[in-house]
């Protein structure tokens, strides 16, 4: 007799960012699997899964961030990884490990002797845990992808900010603005998709001090222009609101600054509560708590992208003909 199997998507949640999930979830008429995630009094974290996941195409969300006075980025790193390895020893078909936010992307190279290449590491453990591919949003560099030999979907952000930026700025007088030369290429295709101009500010960085620059120069014109400042993420917000103050200096018109990781660490809500900076548009690939956002903070939710790109993988179907056009 022959024996039919039914492909079965579950989704599963992280304990960082559950509202997400959940948001995803309801746009594929689901609910998030049940699990059971514990912390023991030495830290030490555990994971089992509540219902039966055998065969079954399981995707797991968690953004890596780090919760004041809470969890860190390393926790929930490795809670998914534990998920991940739970999910592999109860017979998952499919794995995918979904992270809106993909922690350490920032060292992906060496730029002084002796550094690591965390990115890699990250690659490295998610592959060694099981899964059978990757997903995330708005990398900080594309090389990303190419530090697994399993697919990795890279999905973007863009539409939506696009769509925003289309609402609530002068299409006369708009310009797109690179806060530093290694944003330069998204820049090009905001501002060619909007059919507006762009600029560039030149940023000096000590590789030496962390999340320390420091904005010397703007080229091109920005003179009574709506500028538009674009970045893949805001962490303590030095850049965003020394480059604002910069255009500011410059006859700018209006500043407002775009991202899609709302990091927002450190002194990032004093700064930018401070900045002359219309609006901080961001996405909710990481929750920010009421006492992190600034007072011109905007929240657009990236559920509907990855909500789709979930259901083009599981379908077997095309997830870069959902961003036809951003080439990203």
């Amino acid at each position: 007799m022959d024996v039919i199997t039914r492909k079965r998507m579950m989704i599963f949640s992280g304990s960082s960012n559950p509202e997400l999930a959940r948001e995803v979830a309801d746009h594929l008429g689901m609910r998030t699997g049940k699990v059971r995630l514990q912390t023991f009094a030495n830290g030490e974290l555990y994971a089992r899964f509540e219902e039966s996941v055998r065969g079954a195409d399981a995707f797991v969300l968690q953004s890596h961030l780090t919760v004041p006075d809470g969890q860190s980025i390393n926790d929930f790193i490795v809670e998914q990884l534990i998920m991940i390895d739970a999910l592999k020893r109860a017979s998952a078909k499919r794995i995918v490990a979904v992270m809106p936010y993909f922690g350490y992307s920032r060292s992906d190279k060496k730029t002084l002797a002796r550094e690591a290449i965390a990115a890699r590491l990250m690659a490295d453990m998610f592959r060694s845990a099981g899964v059978s591919r990757l997903m995330s949003v708005d990398l900080h560099t594309g090389q990303i992808q190419g530090f697994l030999d399993d697919p990795f979907d890279h999905l973007t952000a863009m539409p939506l900010l696009e769509g925003w930026i289309r609402q609530h700025t002068d299409p006369g007088h708009r310009v797109i603005v690179s806060p530093d030369a290694g944003r330069v290429r998204l820049t090009e295709k905001f501002a060619s998709h909007l059919g507006c101009s762009m600029a560039i500010l030149q940023k000096h960085r000590d590789p030496t001090r962390p999340n320390v620059s420091e904005t010397r120069e703007v080229i091109g014109e920005v003179e009574g222009m709506d500028c538009i400042i674009v970045d893949d993420m805001i962490d303590t917000a030095g850049t965003i609101t020394g480059a604002a103050g910069m255009l500011k200096e410059r006859g700018a018109k209006r500043v407002f600054a775009l991202a899609t990781h709302p990091l927002l660490s450190g002194p990032a809500k004093e700064r930018l509560d401070q900045a002359d900076i219309e609006a901080v548009v961001v996405t909710n690939t990481i929750p920010i708590p009421p006492a992190r956002r600034p007072h011109q903070l905007v929240v657009l939710s990236i559920a509907p992208i990855v909500a789709s790109a979930l259901q083009a993988v599981f379908e077997d179907a095309s997830v870069s003909e959902l961003f036809a056009g951003e080439n990203m």
